[in-house]
């Protein structure tokens, strides 16, 4: 120890102390080196992006590739590398195992935990359930989209929708969370095209133009209350149009007025409607209406039907 600290002793550890450090100078470059790497790799390659899209809604679709959606993901600054979520999937089971649905992510997330998340499924964004009911016109369908989707334009809903009335099918349906009014319009219109295309052949048959068929239906919406009276109602409301009496229906106050269909439907009828006008029940009344229990009532006279008023309106 008294010869450690001599100068002499002392002087031989600083020199060998040097020797030490010149001699593993390269490994520690290289250990500080790779320590510099892998942060910058981290945070170039890894790491979530700044602009990282918290809560907004990323769809993978059915059938897309690993480089289709690394593309998508990295176009809406979900990765910062292409190449490295790539080689994650790659290294979690492959792009079989990619589950296609819309994700939100509530925070930012690196590479390998994006990677992770769409393997198994997870962050899958919610859907909104909106049910539309059979008959409801376009200020009433606006009316439950405007409480159910935050971006839900109810104005420009109603103008997009303006020549629409009858064509938006009613039904239940699972929108995206940030869905507006074109999503609304565009899932209405194609279930209402879905839903009409196969019954063509009967509408042509009928005699009646597509149009004819839902404006009568819209009305049927209005007047039957249930599918036993739907269909002798629809042959009541056909029989009129024919002979030339005015249809005479409460949910269309002019039809009191002018003889015929109204111009344009109003409201959005449902299948059992559509296909109660295409199929009229024959029947030999000409008169109906409801009691104050919801029964129908039928008459063939005007006589008669007044004094059905009578016993059960009054």
């Amino acid at each position: 120890m008294e010869n450690f600290f001599s100068s002499e002793g002392f002087k031989h550890f600083v020199l060998d102390l040097v020797f030490s450090i010149k001699k593993h100078e390269k490994i520690i470059s290289y250990v500080f080196g790779a320590i510099i790497f892998l942060v910058l790799s981290y945070f170039f390659l890894l790491s979530a992006p700044v602009n990282f899209p918290k809560s907004s809604v990323i769809g993978i679709d059915s059938g897309m590739s690993l480089r289709s959606v690394s593309a998508l993901l990295k176009n809406d600054q979900v990765i910062r590398s292409r190449v490295m979520f790539e080689y994650s999937v790659i290294i979690l089971g492959g792009e079989k195992h990619i589950v296609s649905a819309d994700y939100s992510f509530p925070s930012s997330l690196s590479v390998w935990q994006v990677a992770m998340s769409i393997m198994k499924g997870e962050h899958k964004s919610p859907a909104v359930l909106v049910t539309i009911p059979e008959g409801f016109n376009l200020n009433q369908i606006a009316d439950v989209c405007k409480l159910k989707l935050i971006n839900f334009n109810e104005t420009q809903f109603l103008t997009e929708t303006e020549n629409m009335e009858g064509y938006l099918f009613p039904d239940t349906y699972f929108f995206l969370s940030n869905a507006n009014e074109e999503d609304v319009v565009k899932s209405m219109n194609e279930n209402f095209q879905k839903k009409i295309t196969p019954l063509l052949p009967q509408i042509n048959a009928s005699g009646h133009s597509e149009k004819d068929i839902i404006t009568m239906a819209s009305i049927l919406e209005g007047e039957a209350q249930g599918d036993t009276d739907i269909g002798i109602i629809s042959g009541i409301l056909w029989k009129r149009i024919k002979i030339g009496m005015p249809l005479e229906v409460d949910s269309a106050p002019e039809t009191y007025k002018t003889k015929g269909l109204p111009e344009n439907p109003i409201n959005n009828p449902g299948l059992e409607a559509i296909l109660a006008a295409i199929n009229p029940q024959s029947s030999p009344y000409l008169y109906y209406l409801h009691d104050k229990n919801g029964n129908i009532h039928y008459a063939t006279t005007f006589a008669q039907h007044q004094a059905n008023i009578r016993e059960y309106l009054k």
